[in-house]
């Protein structure tokens, strides 16, 4: 082998090797599935639940779901322009499209659970009439001016500093 071919096969080694371990941390490495829990936290206090089912990330606020049941009927402040987000192909209960189809067609309401959790982020349910429930992050209002670069629309707190 040519010292050429040997420089052009370790780099697409390590091109092929960078690739998968980036895939992998992007799908996989970054996320940890969270404890089932008997309780929600809202806005209004703690949401009783059950079959929870949850990841969540610290590298991203926008990386949260969760699938669960509630236990008890809600009386949650409808949301504003739903948008699910996409999960993991492996977490397998949150399925985005089908959640948003089902608020556009009104088979699921939207509310939301809880307002600046982490500021410039509400985190919305998807709640159907048989009790199963979806939750999921999203950028609210002031997150959006704020991370754009705009002026704060009123009635937004003042970002948390760095």
């Amino acid at each position: 082998m040519t010292l050429g071919r040997l420089a052009i096969t370790l780099i697409l080694a390590c091109t092929v090797l960078a690739g998968g371990a980036m895939y992998y941390l992007q799908v996989w490495g970054y996320y940890r599935t969270l404890p089932d829990q008997g309780t929600l936290q809202t806005d209004a206090g703690p949401l009783a639940i059950t079959r929870f089912q949850g990841i969540d990330s610290e590298s991203s606020p926008l990386r949260y779901r969760a699938c669960f049941t509630l236990a008890q009927p809600v009386d949650l402040p409808e949301a504003a322009d739903p948008t699910p987000l996409n999960a993991p192909f492996w977490f397998d209960c949150f399925d985005a499209p089908t959640l948003g189809a089902d608020l556009t067609a009104g088979r699921a309401r939207a509310l939301v659970l809880e307002t600046d959790a982490p500021w410039g982020f509400d985190r919305l349910m998807a709640l159907y009439p048989d009790g199963r429930a979806f939750a999921w992050p999203q950028l609210n209002a002031c997150g959006q001016a704020h991370f754009d670069g705009e002026r704060l629309p009123e009635g937004c707190s003042p970002p948390p500093s760095r």
